[in-house]
């Protein structure tokens, strides 16, 4: 049997719907394959792996460099149309006297556009052309010229809807790389600072920035980073940065607790860089990932540096307290409605005066998915329909339920604050860790009183203090190891020059 009958008979015996990975097997015959220095081979074989007529997208154009027969492959759309004009003309004028006989000649005396690179590995190639830089195959040559003129469909570096700032820079991270990249080494102008240019994935080859200080990264922390990029065997990172992170690393699915800090935001990705950290940037992807991150890191915010020291410390002892009282308000109320007993002196006025209809426990429970079902139906809900879903949502929840004897009013104004208290968490991973965590003491406390409110509260406590980084270190550092001046600079917010490095425990 002959090797075309292999391929036919394989071919046949495949599942109907089982792609069997051919995409990955495709990309991969080719690494280590050099090019011919014949130009008809080369376009044979580029037509074929890149099915020029059947991709409307994938566009060759074939011309002359002087006497030579010359080559362009591109995909519509990822380059300037008027660069590549130019490019063209300039090729076109170029004399048969005045013909380029090597690769070297043709670099230094007629390519009048600086971002070049030579190649001769069809994989390597491949990687080039799909991602958008223009390929140069030249008859006699056995090496490829990429330009890269490439401009990416792009939206405008506009504030982040989420990760807004009172106060300072007005700009945010966008889907394309080279663009992120910018804004963040225009904001620090020091050679240490290093981007390092990755790919994973078999069929997406997505690019990944690695960026960090080379003078203040944790050496072998990066060696790890970098090495687990490198070993990445997926296919394609569909979800970007969280594809990125269930590769690398592969966390506990009943830690709920976040292990790597999300911004939008470049000022922040940058002071990140500048205190040590290694920030990731996918490709595709609007937003930047930092690690390593301790819970403290996680609940900083930029607004908690633009203003001055004491405010800024108010804003982050704000926010710390307002997550706490969102994890016990509701499991305490219950305490207290199912103990009276335990109710304080002076706060008799706290009990439900009401008759209570369902359950406090089922009532708190139907709000927390309530709640939840609304923050979805407003994601997916038109701009110009928001205010209508607002005002039903108001309206049916706020007084029609209350009237209704489905939920009495103390059980709403406390699911209210909780839901609001929710939005002062920039990261949604966080926000739903604690949500788990109060949704479990509510229920230990409905089922064994006294002892499940205080069980849930340890439970939370646990699960934060022998959580860990992905660097292996504590995850509540400076508390453990314990730091005393560390400590002060996470919970008060003074001044000290942007320069001095911090001490991390990542």
């Amino acid at each position: 049997m002959d090797k075309k009958e292999k391929q036919d008979r394989a071919g046949q015996e495949r599942p109907h719907g089982d792609t069997g990975g051919s995409q990955s097997k495709n990309v991969q015959q080719w690494k280590g394959i050099p090019l011919d220095s014949a130009l008809k081979e080369n376009m044979k074989r580029f037509d074929e792996i890149l099915q020029v007529k059947k991709n409307y997208d994938i566009l060759k154009r074939v011309f002359l460099i002087g006497k030579k027969e010359a080559c362009f492959y591109f995909i519509d759309g990822f380059h300037k149309d008027m660069t590549m004009q130019k490019l063209l003309q300039y090729f076109g004028g170029i004399t048969e006297q005045d013909t380029p006989q090597t690769m070297e000649e043709l670099l230094q005396k007629y390519m009048p556009y600086g971002e070049l690179e030579k190649v001769q590995d069809v994989d390597e190639l491949l990687g080039a052309i799909l991602s958008g830089k223009p390929a140069l195959f030249i008859d006699g040559f056995a090496q490829a010229l990429t330009i890269d003129f490439r401009d990416y469909p792009a939206r405008g570096v506009t504030e982040p809807d989420k990760d807004k700032a009172m106060r300072g820079s007005k700009d945010g991270f966008v889907e394309t790389l080279a663009f992120n990249t910018a804004l963040i080494r225009r904001r620090i102008r020091t050679p240490q600072f290093t981007i390092e240019m990755m790919s994973a994935g078999k069929s997406s080859r997505t690019d990944i920035a690695v960026c960090y200080m080379e003078d203040r990264v944790d050496k072998e922390f990066l060696k790890k980073v970098t090495d687990r990029i490198n070993s990445i065997s997926v296919d394609a990172l569909t979800m970007n940065q969280q594809s990125l992170a269930e590769s690398m690393f592969h966390t506990k699915w009943f830690d709920p607790f976040p292990k790597f800090k999300y911004t939008e935001r470049p000022d922040s990705a940058a002071a990140c860089i500048l205190e040590g950290s290694i920030v990731l940037l996918v490709d595709n992807s609007p937003s930047a990932m930092v690690l390593p991150a301790s819970i403290f890191d996680i609940v900083e915010e930029a607004d908690d540096y633009y203003f001055p020291p004491v405010t800024g410390t108010y804003l982050r002892l704000s926010r710390i307290i307002i997550d706490f009282l969102a994890v016990i308000l509701t499991p305490l109320f219950l305490l207290l409605t199912e103990y009276p007993e335990y109710v304080p002196k002076g706060f008799e006025f706290i009990a439900i005066k009401e008759t209570m209809n369902i359950p406090l426990i089922w009532q708190f429970l139907i709000l927390e998915f309530t709640i939840d079902g609304l923050r979805l139906a407003s994601i997916n809900t038109p701009n110009m329909l928001s205010t209508p879903l607002s005002v039903v949502s108001g309206l049916v929840i706020g007084e029609f339920t209350v009237s209704s004897g489905w939920f009495n009013a103390e059980a709403m104004m406390y699911m209210a604050f909780v839901a609001i208290a929710n939005y002062t968490q920039v990261n949604f991973e966080l926000g739903y860790a604690l949500k788990f965590m109060r949704i479990i003491t509510l229920l230990l406390t409905a089922w064994f009183g006294i002892w499940g409110f205080a069980a849930g509260l340890l439970f939370a406590l646990i699960c934060i203090c022998f959580n860990k980084t992905i660097a292996g270190k504590s995850y509540i550092y400076p508390l453990i190891p314990f730091s005393f001046r560390e400590l002060a600079r996470r919970i008060f917010r003074v001044s000290l020059p942007a320069s001095e490095k911090r001490r991390k425990n990542g």
